[in-house]
């Protein structure tokens, strides 16, 4: 992981528990979730249905939104959550205390970083579009 994104994110200056530091690690960490390729094509389809039935699609998204709910129980799995805690310990964030308070959040509250992670998942998904 590039501690120069670490470093980015610290001066951007935001609250370690604001959800765009939060979704911004998670997604520095997607790549640490083995997650076969056709499952997560699969799972976001289903989960950008539900956020398209609920309005548009490109409105903030937050950790209990219906598609976030869905997709974080459709990928669950232990040995997923272990990676993403994993994914996280292992972000270079001494001496960024911002990013180190939110890391440590994040691996204090496992249900949190999942659903932190699916949130993540999604915007990766409305980026591409």
């Amino acid at each position: 992981m590039s501690r120069s994104r670490l470093e980015d994110l610290e001066s951007a200056g935001l609250d370690p528990l604001s959800p765009e530091l939060l979704v911004s690690l998670a997604w520095l960490v997607l790549g640490s979730v083995p997650i076969d390729e056709g499952e997560l094509k699969a799972a976001r389809r289903r989960a950008m249905l539900v956020l398209a039935a609920g309005g548009d699609p490109h409105r903030d998204l937050d950790v209990d939104s219906v598609a976030v709910d869905r997709l974080a129980a459709e990928l669950d799995s232990p040995e997923r959550r272990k990676a993403l805690a994993d994914g996280f310990g292992g972000l270079e964030s001494k001496g960024l205390p911002s990013v180190s308070a939110a890391v440590e959040a994040l691996q204090s509250e496992p249900e949190l970083a999942w659903r932190i992670f699916a949130v993540a998942v999604i915007a990766d998904e409305l980026a591409e579009e």
